[in-house]
């Protein structure tokens, strides 16, 4: 039976959100693979710019909504930052993504999926990273609809800047991946609202 661990962070603003990407990206290793969900506006390319800086790699990451894949390959690790929004799911399985994480023609680095829930199979391990703006009431939740319902891409303008960050590690590298985190930094300790194994 596969493990599980999940924990739950509260990020006051967009600094401790790319604090928390910025110490995931210490401790990923060849063949990590990770699952992004969210919202349009949630944060996701925020997450992504700052893991990728953590990274080593200068070029500034956007959203590959156009291009589905982009591949940075000038860090400590390969970065594949892919995009599913625009696919459907039947559209999926014609892109090998597969490919990423067998280590047979592309070399073995991060997979970053974001709208990973369009996939029809999941990798067996994998840590799931769904960011969410805390809903504080009904007329900020419409603001926030109103305001990504109509883009294309991700902007968090005039967005909250405090996001609920659940992480979910599914498989035994991934799990000790997620409780290096959690034990990291005192100031990650202080953000965990709840863990379960």
């Amino acid at each position: 039976m596969t493990e599980t661990a999940k924990i739950e962070l509260y990020a006051s603003n967009l600094d401790v959100t790319q604090a928390i990407a910025t110490q995931l990206a210490q401790l990923v290793t060849s063949g990590t693979i990770i699952l992004l969900e969210g919202n349009l506006g949630s944060g996701k390319t925020t997450f992504m710019q700052a893991f990728g800086i953590a990274l080593g790699i200068s070029t500034t990451i956007t959203s590959p909504t156009f291009t589905l894949i982009d591949e940075y390959t000038e860090g400590r690790l390969p970065l594949y930052h892919i995009d599913l929004y625009r696919l459907e799911a039947s559209q999926i399985p014609s892109l090998h993504l597969e490919e990423y994480w067998r280590d047979d023609d592309i070399p073995l680095g991060v997979v970053a999926i974001e709208w990973s829930s369009k996939l029809t199979r999941l990798p067996s391990s994998y840590l799931r990273i769904n960011l969410s703006c805390p809903v504080r009431s009904p007329t900020l939740n419409e603001q926030i609809v109103n305001k990504t319902k109509h883009l294309d891409i991700e902007d968090e303008g005039d967005l909250p800047n405090d996001r609920l960050i659940q992480i979910v590690a599914e498989g035994e590298v991934h799990m000790e991946m997620l409780e290096s985190l959690q034990t990291k930094d005192v100031v990650l300790q202080n953000l965990v609202s709840n863990i379960s194994v």
